[in-house]
């Protein structure tokens, strides 16, 4: 038979075959492993994602072929599919033809199949063939379907997405954790956050906005939970406060979880999220720091959480829950204090045990009030000029809340290492590749 231009075309991916297929000639394409000759057979294990088949040799022609091919190795396979439930997956390919695609060199980087253990800096030196292993391609179809969740559901809130700069000319929160750039004749930061546009956003009429885009903090950690590149995934919006907003995110919880667990992705990670019940509870900051103490964790009532802190508290309550009530000392200008009681502010972090996954708060909508909150910071008033205009002509009460996408996946799949979240991981010593 003549090879046309569709001879060698692939007739679909592995994870989409079935019973219907059963001796029908089709054409897989994908990596080899696994490669056996024997004396009158031979076989491959051809993975295209996070399925793989067996491809089983019995010609002169293909088993003569077979013996050629290296493990990871790309080639297109044309042959019979056969059910055969004595081999994993249940499913061959008695080949009748194959094509070597790409021969990989040998011997290999690192052990795709994860059998061999490689450290994290022989992993992500060859992150092309770390991805190859089903495990970590299940972390990132997760993460995409996350983000699609979120995506849908903002939408359907009446959310608009859009995109705010990440070269800007002054630090959102203040303070020294900006990468600074080189913007023609200038001194400019990449971005910590969207905060400031959102909320001049807000001041535009957008009503309510939604961003997943890229953050950048240059924190000199070197932790499990840490990276210096992100995704943010961040709202706003108008006449809401923070209670309003809270309800917003643990519904989208409530959906994510559900969502992911009924992902085939989950089951490859031999990973179950806990059920999410509503509502969340809430804990307040003054609550939390008597619970720490009760359990002999040295901490003032003004101090961030730590982490020996986070985990006495988280011990007792749910998977989920909201710590609410920060003291206007350890938050951002930004965040609206309580009328009556302005050392509190309208904040909260929403917390997955002693990890924090989102924090948010009402915001300072009167200008006055914002230029006192910029200069109790330690700030310049007239570094954010561009910001507090918008606050001079008509800006409505509004609130917001911000996710990592990294953070959430982390927590989605049972992963501990940020970093494995992330595709080309950026921390204080890699930026290759």
């Amino acid at each position: 038979m003549a090879e046309d231009a569709g001879y060698w075309k692939r007739s679909k991916r592995v994870e989409e075959i079935s019973d219907k297929d059963e001796n029908r000639e089709l054409v897989l394409s994908g990596w080899t492993s696994n490669l056996r000759n024997l004396k009158s057979i031979s076989f491959i294990r051809l993975r295209d994602g996070e399925k793989d088949i067996q491809i089983t040799c019995k010609s002169d022609e293909t088993r003569a072929l077979s013996k050629k091919i290296t493990p990871e190795s790309v080639i297109a396979v044309r042959g019979l599919l056969n059910k055969n439930e004595s081999v994993d997956g249940n499913y061959e390919i008695i080949a009748e033809k194959i094509k070597i695609l790409n021969l990989a060199k040998a011997p290999l980087l690192l052990d795709v199949s994860g059998k061999v253990k490689a450290d994290f800096d022989t992993r992500f030196d060859s992150r092309f063939m770390d991805l190859r292993n089903p495990r970590n391609i299940a972390i990132f179809r997760i993460k995409s379907k996350a983000i699609t969740i979120i995506r849908d559901e903002c939408l359907s809130q009446g959310f608009v997405e859009v995109h705010t700069p990440k070269i800007i000319a002054t630090a959102t929160e203040g303070g020294t954790q900006l990468f600074s750039v080189q913007y023609f004749e200038k001194r400019c930061y990449l971005g910590q956050s969207p905060q400031l546009y959102k909320e001049i956003l807000m001041s535009s009429g957008f009503d309510r906005v939604f961003e997943i885009a890229p953050a950048f903090r240059a924190e000199e950690h070197n932790t499990p939970r840490h990276i210096n590149e992100f995704m943010s995934i961040d709202i706003e919006a108008s006449f809401l406060d923070h209670e309003d907003v809270m309800k917003i995110l643990e519904n989208l919880m409530k959906k994510l979880f559900d969502g992911i667990n009924r992902e085939p992705s989950l089951k490859i990670l031999n990973y179950e999220l806990p059920e999410v019940k509503l509502p969340l509870e809430r804990i307040t900051y003054e609550k939390c720091i008597k619970i720490a103490r009760e359990k002999g964790v040295k901490i003032e009532y003004g101090e961030d959480l730590s982490t020996e802190a986070l985990k006495t508290i988280a011990e007792n309550l749910p998977p989920l829950y909201f710590i609410t009530q920060w003291p206007s000392s350890i938050k951002p200008f930004y965040a609206q204090p309580f009328e009556h009681k302005p050392e509190i502010t309208k904040s909260f972090d929403l917390m997955s045990g002693s990890l924090e996954l989102a924090s948010g708060a009402q915001r300072v909508h009167d200008p006055i009030l914002l230029k006192k909150r910029i200069v109790e910071k330690n700030l310049k008033v007239e570094d954010f000029v561009f910001y507090t205009k918008a606050f001079e002509y008509g800006m409505p009460p509004h609130s917001g809340w911000a996710i990592g996408a990294e953070r959430l996946t982390s927590i989605l799949t049972g992963i501990e290492n940020i970093k494995e979240c992330t595709l080309f991981p950026r921390d204080r010593r890699r930026v290759i590749p």
